[in-house]
C-alpha cells in the first residue's frame, strides 16, 4: 500500500512540473514592446531617447516621455503610453 502511494505521489509531482514548465514558455512568448512614459523614477528598463543614461533604473522622473518600460504587446495604449515617435514629438514640443 505504501508503494502505491509513493507512485501516486511521483506521479502528480511529474505532472505539475509539466504544466508548470508549459505555463513558462507560454509567458515567455508574450510579444512585448517599449512603451514610452509610463515608468516610475527607477524603474526603466534600459537606456532614454536623449542618450543621457544607458541602463535600467536611472531614470529620475515618474511618467518621463523619454523613458520605457516594456510591457504586452498592445497595452501601452491603455496605461497611457506613447510610441517612441509620439515620444520624440513630446519632448520636442517641450524644448
Amino acid at each position: 500500500m505504501n508503494h502505491n502511494i509513493a507512485l501516486s505521489t511521483a506521479f502528480a509531482a511529474a505532472l505539475s512540473l509539466g504544466v508548470m514548465a508549459d505555463a513558462e514558455a507560454a509567458e515567455k512568448r508574450v510579444k512585448k514592446e517599449k512603451c514610452y512614459g509610463v515608468s516610475l523614477a527607477g524603474q526603466n528598463d534600459c537606456s532614454n531617447i536623449a542618450g543621457t543614461h544607458s541602463c535600467a533604473g536611472q531614470s529620475t522622473l515618474d511618467n518621463d516621455p523619454g523613458e520605457w518600460r516594456l510591457v504586452t504587446k498592445g497595452l501601452c495604449k491603455s496605461q497611457g503610453g506613447l510610441t517612441r515617435k509620439e515620444a520624440r514629438e513630446v519632448l520636442k514640443q517641450k524644448a
